[in-house]
């Protein structure tokens, strides 16, 4: 039987098997504690003591995003100065699991789920300097190993508003009605199709659960790195709409370089489309916190 939602799992590993590969292949781990963290569309995560965390892929797809993030993270080191996790130990494989795994450096925080807007500009700087950094990283060796081209064809705004409608369609029975309509006024009124390409290397899933913020509410470090790719910047640059308030984007811009408007209408465009994607999965999940966190996202984009 085929999945039927496009998150559901390939493969499900459980703390057991987590356990039995982790002790396995890497003994030295073997006094530390396993817990399970949770879980995305892509990777089953596991923490491993106060130290490690180690993603499976639960899909078979990841698997070659898993595999290039272990050859291209490493290179980022000298380049961002925000905290990321940096690949330590690379799994491999068995009878039991038919994939790769990566075990990380352990980042601290939490994902940054109901601040304020005040909290919210403790930021502006941070992730201006770190996007600023991230999109001069040499595509030649990007490119080298193996890191994608735009292949979610992000540049094409024509079709996905019509996904999103049909997104929009899922999701009616979860939104309030002024929620609803917020989101069809700006689609039906969007009328940019597309955007001319432009070539930097991207994060490629910048959302607020992929990154963690420490306990004043500032971003403390960007995790799960499996959609890096070449392509338009305001596939990142969604972050100024859907993370920062209204009154904190001209001082992101000015730190990080100004914009043509096309990337703005796109980088709005994106800071929709994610939420709705993660909103969709956490009703099906019945998480509510994220829910409300993706529905929060989505208003902040379309707030100016």
């Amino acid at each position: 039987m085929e999945n039927s939602k496009i998150w559901d799992a390939d493969w499900e590993v459980s703390e057991e098997l987590a356990s039995q590969l982790i002790y396995s292949q890497f003994p030295q781990l073997a006094s530390k504690r396993i817990q399970r963290l949770g879980h995305g569309w892509d990777n089953t995560v596991y923490v491993v003591g106060d130290e490690f965390v180690f993603r499976f892929p639960r899909r078979k797809i990841a698997v070659n995003l898993l595999e290039m993030e272990g050859r291209i993270l490493p290179e980022l080191a000298d380049r961002i100065a925000i905290p990321y996790s940096k690949p330590l130990f690379f799994g491999k494989e068995t009878g039991d699991y038919p994939s790769p795994f990566l075990g990380y450096t352990y980042l601290a925080g939490e994902f940054p789920i109901g601040l304020t807007d005040d909290q919210r500009l403790l930021s502006v700087s941070v992730l201006a300097h770190f996007l600023k950094s991230l999109h001069v990283f040499p595509l030649q060796i990007a490119r080298e190993q193996g890191v994608p081209h735009d292949h979610r064809n992000l540049t094409d705004i024509s079709s996905r508003k019509e996904k999103m409608l049909n997104f929009l369609s899922d999701l009616r029975q979860h939104l309030q009605e002024e929620e609803y309509c917020l989101i069809e006024v700006y689609l039906q009124h969007l009328t940019l199709d597309h955007v001319n390409p432009k070539d930097v290397f991207l994060h490629g899933d910048l959302h607020f659960k992929n990154m963690l913020v420490d306990e004043t509410g500032k971003i403390s470090g960007i995790i799960d790195w499996g959609d890096m790719n070449i392509g338009h910047p305001a596939c990142d640059l969604n972050l100024v709409y859907s993370f920062l308030p209204p009154d904190a984007r001209s001082t992101f811009f000015k730190e990080y370089g100004e914009v043509d408007e096309e990337t703005k209408i796109l980088a709005r465009f994106i800071a929709v489309y994610i939420p709705m994607l993660i909103l969709l999965q956490a009703a099906s999940d019945k998480d509510e916190k994220i829910v409300e966190e993706a529905k929060a996202n989505i208003k902040r984009a379309l707030t100016d």
